[in-house]
């Protein structure tokens, strides 16, 4: 069955088990306080739904993490869910997969034919992580946080301003200046990665193996749908994809994307900014020279 027909299956299958679910009282400030996953999880379906309750998908999401943080695999489906169909946002295989990875280490069959139509096998590329709609995030507790604070760590700032147009000509800068609207990435920005990451070279392979113009490793190539890493258009593609992914991740704190697109998110996250890296240190640094 293809994935559009398998998610408008499971979407009636929702509607309909969601009529059987009593419309009663209760705050989200009271409901998120408890501690029975079983509960939990079925509060956040009566907001991801309407049930009885105003629709909120976020407090949804913070229920839902709170009963997952408690091992319910219900929980764990019903994030997955969320982020395969772009109820949050833009819809996110990767952290889909993540989630429906953990429903399924559970025995639910659901999340394992949800794996298999999403294209994912084995242990899953990316992290668990419970993303609002606005680009933050809930904890195991269902409170919101933020990714980082303002000039933590290495030192980031909020706002990074790009203040001109980057000069590069030709087939890749013209790709870039048409997809970058796509992606709500500044083609300047993009073409500043690519200036750093390959120096506008299609054929680039690091030592880590990070290849084409946006330097992606295989890794991530295949989490961002990337068929073949040396086509210029879904190199770069791939790569604003990620930017984009780490934007949201990173509530738009620019020197924190670009430090996670040079380390990887959970560097970032462990040294609670810029990591401590020569390489990724200057990298951010050559970058916003770039930029303004």
């Amino acid at each position: 069955m293809p994935l559009r027909s398998f998610l408008a299956t499971g979407l009636v299958t929702l509607a309909v088990a969601a009529v059987t679910v009593p419309a009663g009282a209760g705050s989200f400030e009271s409901v998120i306080k408890g501690n029975s996953a079983r509960e939990l999880s079925r509060w956040g379906r009566r907001f991801e739904h309407g049930e009885g309750v105003a629709r909120d998908i976020d407090h949804a999401i913070r229920l839902y993490c709170k009963a997952a943080a408690r091992g319910d695999a219900a929980a764990h489906y019903h994030l997955g869910w969320i982020y395969a169909v772009g109820r949050a946002g833009e819809r996110d295989d990767g952290l889909a997969a993540a989630w429906l990875h953990r429903a399924a280490q559970q025995n639910d069959a659901h999340a394992e034919r949800m794996l298999a139509r999403l294209g994912y096998t084995g242990e899953p590329r990316q992290d668990a992580v419970c993303l609002l709609s606005d680009g933050g995030r809930a904890n195991g507790e269902g409170a919101v946080v933020r990714p980082m604070q303002a000039g933590a760590g290495g030192g980031g700032t909020r706002e990074v301003a790009i203040t001109r147009e980057h000069p590069a000509q030709g087939r890749v800068a013209t790709l870039v200046r048409r997809l970058a609207p796509d992606y709500r990435l500044s083609p300047t920005l993009v073409l500043a990665v690519i200036e750093v990451e390959s120096d506008f070279n299609p054929r680039a392979r690091s030592p880590k193996n990070a290849q084409g113009l946006m330097q992606l490793i295989p890794e991530t190539a295949e989490r961002f749908g990337v068929r073949d890493v040396w086509d210029p258009e879904q190199n770069i593609r791939g790569g604003m994809a990620y930017l984009r992914w780490l934007t949201r991740y990173f509530d738009g704190d620019l020197e924190l994307v670009l430090a996670a697109y040079n380390a990887g998110e959970g560097a970032v996250e462990r040294y609670g900014g810029i990591p401590p890296y020569a390489e990724t240190q200057d990298y951010v640094r050559r970058i916003i020279e770039r930029l303004n």
